[in-house]
């Protein structure tokens, strides 16, 4: 029979272990939808897009990638009759409201290629968090690589 003291300390455990389980959950943002633009021989940029939800208020601060020299959060916006793009430093992620990243607005920018990407490969993304006490976290993604948005995402009227 197991005594008292053995069950106090496996129970700590077990909750020590759940509890750390639960936290790990919470921090991690859902990442849905994710694509980039296959490019041409040639070209140097292209961006790459994705649905993000975090489950606390969170940040994306930094993207990076083997696949490019320069990996930056991007903002396409209508600006006096002009659309004009701008690397943005910080990404919001409101708490439990999803983010999408798509063309024509907020993206990630992938510039000075290292190869082509091309259709039905695929990229690999690091995308840095800070959360609201400013606790840093990377997350790892594989990106498909389509020549425009996968059907999923396009939206009756007005696909893109």
């Amino acid at each position: 029979m197991m005594n008292m003291l053995t069950f106090l300390k496996l129970s700590a455990c077990l909750l020590a272990a759940a509890l750390s389980g639960h936290v790990a959950a919470q921090t991690t943002v859902k990442v849905e939808s994710a694509w980039a633009r296959a490019t041409v021989q040639g070209q140097k940029a292209t961006g790459a897009f994705m649905k993000l939800t975090a489950p606390q208020a969170t940040r994306l601060v930094a993207v990076s990638t083997p696949a490019a020299g320069v990996a930056e959060i991007h903002e396409m916006k209508m600006d006096g009759g002009v659309m004009k793009m701008r690397a943005m430093p910080v990404l919001d992620l409101p708490a439990n409201q999803a983010v999408e990243l798509k063309p024509g607005s907020y993206h990630v920018m992938l510039m000075d290629l290292k190869t082509p990407l091309m259709k039905d490969s695929s990229v690999a993304l690091t995308l840095t968090f800070k959360d609201a006490k400013g606790v840093e976290s990377k997350q790892q993604v594989s990106v498909p690589v389509n020549t425009g948005m996968p059907a999923e995402h396009s939206h009756g009227d007005h696909k893109h």
